[in-house]
């Protein structure tokens, strides 16, 4: 079968731990581009915090964004696809997790709110490179604007997420996608929006089968889209349940993982 989409995950994937996209990768991926296939990005970041890699890659496919709640085309502005949080289910979540005195995101518009600044958000912004607007209270601001937003994140220590998780994930199955992107990291979502049915649209924008489909990626908010492609591949550095739903194991993002998948499946390396 021959591949014609590569779709990669961003942090720890792409990306080494100094979120720079490695030489080897960026050489790999200008191959495979010339080879025919589409390339394309499907992070729970921000759409603005991944369009700088796109560019750095000349990547022009439709963008998979916020867990793949939002879609959208770097090359003609097209959204493909916004699945945003019931603007009822974000404010319950928002008031069940202030309770916990954890750390929350909101976006909306493509912009990110907080209730004020905070260690979480400075490291956040940070790491992705995009501007932090504090509004005050959530719940007001939300209300005051009378809109959904595309995703609500709870940042907090690995333990504080992990019993987060194991109580909001019950409490709004069918309602709510409910997932880590990292361990610190909890994400609330519409209840289809995730990476797999994110990569489907894509795939269906350029007539594409699951078969003809690469996905990479290495934490358990990438399981969707490693299940649904053809081949799913983790990271060398990804969690032990994700390798272990996953078709092929690559190096590391350390290490070049990426650029393995692209000579061994597209470019038919040894």
């Amino acid at each position: 079968m021959a591949y014609r989409l590569l779709a990669m995950d961003l942090d720890d994937t792409l990306l080494d731990n100094r979120l720079h996209i490695r030489e080897e990768d960026r050489r790999a991926l200008l191959l495979a581009r010339r080879a025919g296939v589409v390339l394309t990005l499907a992070t729970g970041r921000m759409y603005r915090a991944a369009l700088p890699y796109a560019r750095e890659l000349e990547i022009d496919a439709p963008l998979i964004s916020y867990q793949g709640a939002y879609v959208k085309s770097p090359r003609t502005g097209e959204v493909l696809l916004h699945r945003p949080v019931p603007l009822e289910l974000a404010l319950e979540v928002i008031s069940r997790v202030r309770a916990r005195g954890i750390h929350l995101n909101i976006y909306l518009d493509d912009e990110l709110y907080v209730e004020k600044h905070t260690p979480e958000s400075g490291r956040y912004a940070a790491m992705s490179r995009v501007p932090v607007r504090a509004v005050g209270p959530l719940e007001a601001f939300l209300r005051r604007v009378g809109r959904d937003p595309t995703k609500v994140l709870a940042i907090a220590r690995e333990d504080e997420i992990e019993t987060l998780l194991r109580e909001m994930r019950p409490l709004y199955a069918g309602r709510l996608h409910v997932t880590r992107s990292k361990l610190h990291f909890l994400e609330f979502s519409h209840p289809l929006a995730d990476k797999g049915r994110a990569l489907a649209a894509v795939a269906g924008y350029y007539g594409l089968r699951p078969e003809e489909v690469i996905a990479v990626g290495d934490s358990y908010n990438d399981l969707e889209m490693l299940e649904w492609a053809g081949l799913g591949v983790a990271m060398a550095n990804a969690r032990p349940e994700v390798r272990a739903r996953a078709d092929f194991i690559t190096a590391s993002n350390e290490e070049g993982g990426v650029a393995r998948v692209v000579e061994k499946f597209i470019l038919g390396e040894k």
